[in-house]
């Protein structure tokens, strides 16, 4: 079998991995790896923008309380502090990288701000509402100009090596089991240090606003190896995806709410005044999403819309160019027509659970972006704070990592003896498969969503044990089906969601339930799961 040597390897080509290599791009050989094409990540995906403190009327202290409020009063104040207080400077590397954000028109030298849902000021840069996609070219290529950055599209990692001789009690990563999809082969990347920039689990619900990639692997891989995972009951879903049958996973941006949108349910009428008496379509996204849930139920409608007909044509065309021509094409002309949306997943809150500076529970193993916990969201997560979480905590573990690299690099490890893995073929037809994958995602859906109850989370949780056993007897080991390996880790995520949903006995931000429909005011501030 192959064996590969880099110095750092980076699972994940979002914002937080690509930073990430351009941060350490003079330590030594940085090896990035996708597990499809490389531009295939939820930074592409995003539309509204990142948040950051820069005008004149706004504070630290603001967007601090802004952040405290969404996670609904679990957040970490320390992780809450250093995301907002460094945005700036975090900001700064993005626009010496490329980046070139919106300015004001009306004041050319500064920054266009606009305003998302519970936030108390303008204070979100964006590109157009395609900021995630200029982010990702833009970070990209950078990435591309460096000799000591290698991306590897379509390599997907089945699993985290650690060195288990050590004398100490914690082993060290020394590398993964990586399948190489574009030659059929397993091979092995041997890594002084590991960090993953996997991203979330949307897909492990039916409807989602991820991106096909995102089924968890880092989460599952970490959780394998022992490491704690935290909060993972909090699944944001965001109000507002286009409702179309043609239409695969759009977003409709928040922003539309920040500049004006207003939504109305079956009858053309506006509810979320019932919801939120004060915040209506500005509230929280745990707020706006329950709302609609509630009309959808109520009504029978299969959708809400989503209306900004009431602003200038030339304007909305000019502010939102990408979701005008998206929803053009599908014969929804936004000019003069309410959209048609409903929720679905969007974000995950918790995750790996990590310090201030991304490290994991194993030594030189760190999580960055999504599919880590830091804190910083509590149970739910505050609009256009992901993209800042990502670029600020991939600075923070570069920090850490070139503060341990002298003694990382003279660190020696043995390769425990693997055989060449037995690549199994799939015997039975794909549909078998298929299935378990959408039945995952249906029960996830219609019993671990939106709201949620003891029953429904009991019934879901003795559902996964039965597919997960099916997994185990029917596709154990190695596959080269990509399909396949990612339905393991989907099963393996669902389940932790549904532990930790049914440890919390209480509603708090994005984990509604129907027998506690009540915050406890003394209660836990983290849901902590270990398989060891």
């Amino acid at each position: 079998m192959e064996i590969k040597k880099t110095d750092v390897l980076i699972i994940g080509t979002g914002i937080a991995g690509l930073s990430l290599a351009l941060k350490l791009k003079d330590l030594g050989h940085i090896t990035v790896l996708a597990k499809k094409r490389v531009f295939e990540t939820a930074t592409s995906l995003a539309q509204g923008g990142i948040a950051c403190v820069m005008g004149e009327d706004d504070s630290f202290e603001l967007h601090i309380q802004d952040t405290m409020i969404a996670g609904d009063g679990i957040c970490k104040r320390e992780t809450v502090e250093l995301v907002v207080k460094s945005a700036p400077d975090r900001i700064k590397d993005l626009i010496t990288w490329g980046v070139s954000f919106d300015r004001d028109p009306e004041n050319p030298q500064k920054y266009h701000l606009t305003l998302e849902g519970g936030h108390s000021k303008r204070r979100i840069l964006h590109v157009g509402d395609y900021t995630g996609r200029a982010i990702e070219k833009t970070l990209l290529e950078r990435v591309f100009e460096e000799n000591n950055i290698e991306i590897l599209e379509n390599h997907f990692v089945v699993k985290i090596l650690v060195d288990k001789k050590r004398v100490t009690s914690s082993p060290k990563v020394i590398g993964g089991l990586v399948l190489d999809l574009n030659q059929s082969k397993p091979l092995i990347i041997l890594a002084k240090v590991i960090v993953l920039c996997t991203g979330g689990v949307g897909k492990v619900y039916l409807y989602t606003s991820n991106p096909d990639t995102s089924t968890g692997d880092g989460i599952a891989m970490a959780y394998s190896l022992g490491c704690r995972v935290a909060n993972m009951e909090f699944i944001q879903f965001h109000p507002t995806c286009l409702y179309h049958p043609k239409a695969k996973n759009f977003l409709i941006s928040e922003s539309l709410r920040g500049e004006g949108a207003v939504l109305l349910n079956a009858e053309g009428k506006r509810f979320m005044h019932k919801y939120d008496p004060v915040r209506k379509e500005l509230a929280p996204r745990d707020v706006v999403t329950r709302a609609i849930d509630m009309e959808l139920k109520k009504t029978g409608a299969e959708c809400v819309y989503l209306d900004i007909t009431h602003l200038p044509s030339d304007y909305v065309k000019k502010r939102f160019p990408q979701i005008y021509e998206t929803c053009l094409k599908y014969g929804i002309d936004i000019t003069s027509q309410p959209i048609p949306v409903v929720p679905a997943a969007h974000y995950l809150c918790g995750g790996i659970y990590t310090n201030l500076w991304g490290q994991t529970d194993i030594p030189n193993l760190f999580a960055v972006g999504e599919c880590a916990y830091t804190g910083l969201h509590g149970a739910n997560r505050l609009a256009s704070n992901s993209l800042l979480e990502g670029i600020c905590f991939a600075h923070q573990a570069s920090l850490k990592i070139r503060e341990l690299w002298p003694e990382i690099r003279e660190t020696s490890f043995t390769l425990p003896k693997i055989k060449d893995p037995i690549i199994k073929e799939i015997k039975e037809e794909m549909v078998f498969v298929s299935h378990n994958w959408d039945l995952i995602r249906k029960v996830m859906w219609d019993f671990v969503g939106i709201v949620r109850s003891l029953k429904m989370l009991e019934f879901a949780r003795k559902r996964l044990e039965f597919i997960r056993r099916e997994i185990e007897a029917n596709w154990e080991g190695l596959y080269l089906d990509l399909d396949v390996m990612e339905l393991k880790n989907l099963c393996m995520v669902a389940e932790i969601i549904i532990k930790s949903a049914q440890s919390r006995l209480e509603s708090r931000g994005t984990h509604y339930l129907i027998d506690y429909p009540e915050k406890r005011v003394e209660y836990l501030k983290e849901t902590i799961l270990t398989k060891y």
